[in-house]
């Protein structure tokens, strides 16, 4: 009695737990669903893990989506400066050099790659799986999920997986200058006191002037500014995506401006709207569906990403476009759920409009 009680107050912790590495690594496409067990629960401990624990502090202190985007950008830079250093390693990836595209050699990285692993963690990593999963809770969506006991199990988790892979990292792959693990460890320390020192949400918000558009308007603004983040990447030619790099050829500084520009203008866009009266978790489920459909049809073009470090089988073409379907065919199923729920809430009048920002 005491388990059948347990798991349903644990179903919501459970799904992102699973929700945020099928989402960052297989939906984008990097991984075929047919990799081990082992690789996705290690995936798990990391991207759920972290989704938790970041999830987890924003609730339970009260504030809202801009500290958790904020700590999900922490937790992008601690993944990619310490647990596998592509910040630093331009080899990561066989047949790809993802630092020779505007590579800065007084900071030892370049900036175009920075600017797509902000976007990547901080929008699609951490905080799209968050908000579905927030969605498919109902009434619990803005409560904890976790006790002290779940929340240990999830620190422990993380810390064990991004410990042993950094180490593995050091070991068999590139090392990053000490220089480099200290600057980045300045500006991940900077962002996570930014973060929790975020003012708590308000009871009451004096709302903007106007009406926030419908939830469609902002998926369809989740499709087109996410649509121009990834194929802003494909016009890298030394990175593992190029498929505009001859067609577009953009100098990397003006791909940063670019990547600046974007994240400044669609921040804006959100921030102005989330702050108008009619503003729900519809338009919050519509922004991460938005996200989740551009990575599912930027699979389909996107090779198999296979590291340097473990050395990876090949995947055939079969392979992966097979699983790019069915992780597609999932995503739409899974946000379909989620807007019937919503739906269903509206109709009963019970957790439909909520102004948790």
């Amino acid at each position: 009695m005491i388990q059948g009680a347990l798991l349903p107050r644990l179903a919501p912790a459970i799904g992102l737990f699973f929700l945020a590495p099928l989402t960052a690594e297989y939906l984008m496409g990097n991984s075929p669903i047919t990799d081990s067990i082992s690789k996705l629960l290690g995936l798990s401990c990391l991207y759920g893990g972290g989704a938790l624990l970041i999830r987890e502090f924003t609730r339970r202190t009260g504030r809202g989506w801009p500290a958790m985007m904020t700590l999900a950008l922490a937790y992008g830079m601690i993944e990619e400066a310490y647990v596998t250093q592509t910040l630093w390693d331009s080899n990561w990836v066989v047949g790809a050099h993802t630092l020779d595209y505007g590579f800065i050699p007084a900071l030892g990285l370049a900036g175009p790659w920075t600017m797509f692993m902000v976007g990547v963690h901080t929008v699609f990593s951490i905080s799209t799986p968050i908000a579905v999963a927030e969605t498919l809770a109902g009434s619990r969506r803005t409560t904890p999920w976790l006790g002290k006991v779940g929340l240990t199990v999830a620190g422990v988790l993380y810390a064990t997986v991004a410990l042993g892979a950094g180490i593995a990292q050091a070991v068999y792959g590139h090392h990053a200058s000490a220089p480099q693990l200290i600057g980045a460890g300045v500006v991940i320390a900077a962002i996570i006191v930014v973060g929790v020192r975020l003012p708590r949400r308000p009871a009451e918000v004096t709302p903007l002037p106007g009406r926030a558009p419908g939830p469609w308007a902002a998926g369809a603004l989740a499709m087109v500014a996410g649509a121009v983040f990834v194929l802003l990447y494909a016009v890298d030619p030394t990175g593992f995506t190029p498929w505009l790099a001859e067609a577009i050829p953009l100098p990397a500084w003006l791909t940063v401006i670019i990547y600046l520009v974007l994240f400044v203008a669609v921040a804006t866009v959100v921030v102005r709207w989330s702050h108008r009266a009619g503003w729900s978790q519809a338009h919050r489920l519509a922004l991460a569906g938005g996200a989740m459909l551009t990575y599912a049809w930027h699979s389909f073009p996107q090779k198999v990403i296979v590291p340097t470090v473990p050395p990876t089988p090949p995947t055939s073409l079969v392979e992966d476009l097979t699983s790019n379907a069915i992780l597609t065919v999932g995503a739409v199923a899974l946000l379909t759920v989620a807007g019937l729920r919503l739906r269903r809430e509206s109709v009963s009048g019970t957790a439909g409009v909520q102004q948790s920002r």
